[in-house]
């Protein structure tokens, strides 16, 4: 056999050394690039392909201004009830933007596919409104191999108008790349990356969000609230969703028919902040807005907290809520005492069967 493939039928190149460890280390790492290169593309091109046509349809329909958006509306129903995940109102107007953007991406690429990003990149990527800008990011992102967090940082941070407007670039630079090393860390990022799994119709892996306690405590707290006997259905666990700017995994969600509304429960493994009531206010938010129906009540929030020092609970509700939630929602709610225990009970059970 020869010594040497050389991207027979487009696939990688590899030459034998003495060293077998070494050319099965290259033989995986390139051959799980390659891998996602292909799906990147497609996904990519997809997205662009998606832009277009909605593009075409809104510039040759009705003129009103408010005619792209309901187009929007009806396209990401159609397409939710035929493909499932994917296709929301936010994700289809940022295919439509990326087109926008990127009338020509395709042919300017044509022949270097490796030179496009990830698409959650030109997704952060279309945050930035100034094109002298976003063509900086978008050139240093590729050139330098920024992960998406990088990249969402430095735009976040002000990076481009920084560097341009300093005389010690240098200084600057080097406190970036200080500042995001650990960001660059994550080699297999693409895999736990949620997009992906969607547009290959998989379920997202969402194990490396968990750690082997919280699984523990997560798994124990869904029994718990179902053998309540207070109208606790199942809805999702770890369940995914995204901003603009970040991707969230609730870590329970459950409807309660006897309150009609939806119950969010979210772990935390250090003291709770001000910044983990605001995260399950949005996600209270974001139900309210894309799951709940006519006739259902306000979503409520649970944030609890495993600390090794304090256990805690506590509720979230939204302003104007309040009233509903003391007359009714106490009823069939567990207390904060009863799920404070039912937290220390399971971390002493995890802790007994480890030790």
């Amino acid at each position: 056999m020869n010594d040497s493939l050389y991207n027979m039928n487009g696939m990688i190149s590899f030459n034998k050394t003495d060293d077998i460890i070494s050319d099965l280390k290259y033989i995986i790492d390139a051959s799980q690039k390659h891998a996602y290169q292909a799906i990147n593309v497609s996904l990519v091109y997809r997205n662009w392909l998606l832009g277009y046509r909605i593009s075409e349809e809104t510039m040759h329909g009705e003129d009103r201004a408010d005619y792209g958006g309901e187009i929007i509306k009806k396209l990401s129903k159609e397409l939710t009830r035929l493909y499932g995940k994917g296709y929301t109102k936010t994700n289809l107007y940022n295919y439509y933007l990326f087109y926008k953007n990127y009338p020509d991406i395709f042919h300017s690429l044509r022949g270097k596919c490796d030179a496009i990003l990830s698409w959650t990149h030109y997704r952060i990527l279309l945050q930035v409104k100034d094109k002298a800008a976003r063509d900086w990011y978008e050139k240093e992102a590729t050139h330098e191999s920024w992960s998406v967090r990088t990249l969402q940082r430095n735009i976040s941070s002000q990076y481009y108008y920084r560097v341009l407007q300093t005389h010690k670039k240098e200084l600057v630079k080097n406190e970036m790349r200080k500042l995001t090393v650990d960001y660059e860390k994550d080699k297999l990022e693409f895999i736990k990356n949620p997009i992906v799994a969607e547009f290959l119709g998989l379920a997202s892996n969402t194990d490396f969000t968990e750690t082997d306690l919280e699984k523990s405590i997560i798994t124990n707290l869904q029994k718990f609230l179902m053998e309540l006997g207070k109208g606790y259905a199942f809805v999702a666990r770890q369940q995914h969703i995204h901003t603009e700017k970040q991707d969230y995994y609730i870590d329970l969600v459950f409807y309660n028919y006897y309150l009609k509304c939806f119950v969010l429960i979210d772990l935390k493994t250090n003291k709770i902040t001000h910044q983990d009531v605001g995260q399950m206010d949005m996600y209270v938010r974001m139900y309210d807005e894309l799951k709940r129906t006519e006739g259902d009540n306000p979503t409520m929030g649970i944030i609890l907290c495993s600390d090794t020092d304090e256990d805690i609970a506590r509720y979230s509700i939204l302003k104007g809520n309040e009233q509903l939630f003391a007359s009714k929602y106490k009823l069939y709610l567990p207390s904060e005492e009863e799920l404070r225990a039912e937290i220390e009970t399971q971390k002493m059970i995890y802790q007994l069967q480890h030790n």
